[in-house]
């Protein structure tokens, strides 16, 4: 049986939940109409909120029975989990949970673009992946997206905006753009690509900044490396926003390169406490900013609130969402899978991120980077 996961979605998104580990432009947008799209994490946890209200035997029960009727089990599955009251609970078809193990692995089948909400209304891209699809036909950041396949883009919410994009591999999408008044069309061959879940760049004054876009495998052994490889005695900006979680190993793992040892969250699971802790060996003296926002999420509210508790870091920026309880997957008869909220998580003093989430030490809703570089400077760590 499958352990807890993090899943930062509510049931009304959970078609095409995989693009959030991929497109981190869509988080913020879903985040400020409260309609994320969830990501699952592997054993042992994960983050949503509410109780849940139907047992796992019931949804599989009444699946088995629909199928005996020879109706659709997973239809059954979701129509009780949809009447059960619990918000966060959700039923995926087969090739759904296949989608998420795949974007988890650190990969996802399009051509290479993140899109966005431009403040005129309209679908623009917001960063094209070097050596994707998209970037081997000319399109660039700032370039408008009218369409694709025929259908107009500008009164879709974006997380559509992405589904359309995907789809299977070695299979074509016809995207209509337009930049600086010329309108033109690519017909581009989508495949399998691989995320940049870690970025890192060096600031001015030398302090590094690591991106964490999502927390999929391999994530935290690449933040772990680039926390090493900092130049000594510079600090760290840990940017965090627009982070919707992932795999909670890889959390914990993120946590651990500047903490040495100790606990990270507790966490239960139907009543049985538990928790999570932080391997030791980590960088404990290098300044750290951890910056958050509206779109730091489950796993990372988990990174973001370890840090905070244990005075390892100054956050800066927004609330966070606020997604502190668990869910636990089960299989169903005909393949798909349930999830269904068993318990909540806590960070290290105790507080509860469900429905709260985390408030930063600085709140900074404007110019939140350059005030969180400035904090890194009065560290001691570069600015």
């Amino acid at each position: 049986m499958p352990g807890p996961e993090f899943s930062p979605r509510p049931r009304r998104m959970r078609r095409g939940a995989a693009l959030t580990l991929v497109f981190a432009s869509v988080l913020a947008t879903a985040a400020a109409t409260n309609a994320l799209p969830r990501d699952k994490n592997d054993p042992p946890l994960s983050a949503r909120s509410a109780a849940a209200t139907v047992d796992r035997d019931d949804v599989a029960r009444a699946a088995a029975e629909a199928m005996a009727d020879g109706k659709s089990g997973t239809q059954a599955a979701e129509d009780v989990v949809s009447r059960s009251g619990d918000r966060w609970g959700a039923v995926y078809d087969k090739s759904e949970y296949e989608e998420f193990q795949q974007a988890l692995d650190g990969e996802y089948t399009g051509v290479g673009l993140w899109a966005r909400r431009a403040g005129d209304g309209r679908v623009e891209v917001a960063r094209v992946q070097p050596g994707g699809p998209a970037a081997k036909a000319g399109i660039v950041a700032g370039d408008r997206l009218r369409t694709i396949d025929g259908l107009t883009v500008d009164e879709r919410p974006v997380t559509e905006v992405v589904a359309l994009l995907r789809g299977g591999d070695r299979t074509r999408v016809t995207l209509g753009l337009e930049r600086d008044g010329r309108a033109w069309t690519e017909r581009l061959l989508r495949t399998t690509l691989t995320t940049e879940a870690v970025t890192v760049r060096q600031l001015a004054g030398g302090a590094v900044m690591i991106k964490i876009a999502s927390f999929t495998k391999g994530s935290g052994t690449q933040v772990r490396d680039a926390v090493r490889e900092a130049p000594a005695g510079t600090g760290v900006l840990l940017d965090l926003r627009g982070n919707a979680g992932g795999l909670v190993a890889e959390a914990v793992a993120a946590a651990s390169a500047f903490l040495d040892g100790g606990l990270v969250a507790t966490y239960d699971i139907r009543g049985e406490q538990r928790a999570l802790y932080a391997t030791p060996g980590g960088d404990t003296e290098r300044p750290v900013v951890a910056l958050v926002d509206g779109g730091t999420m489950s796993a990372a509210e988990l990174v973001t609130g370890a840090l905070q508790d244990r005075g390892r870091a100054i956050t800066v920026g927004s609330r966070t969402f606020g997604k502190g309880s668990v869910q636990m997957p089960s299989k169903l008869p005909d393949g798909s899978v349930a999830e269904l909220t068993v318990g909540h998580y806590r960070t290290p003093a105790g507080h509860s991120v469900d429905g709260r989430g985390i408030t930063p030490d600085l709140t900074a809703s404007e110019r939140a980077e350059e005030r969180a570089q400035t904090v890194l400077s009065g560290l001691g760590g570069g600015s």
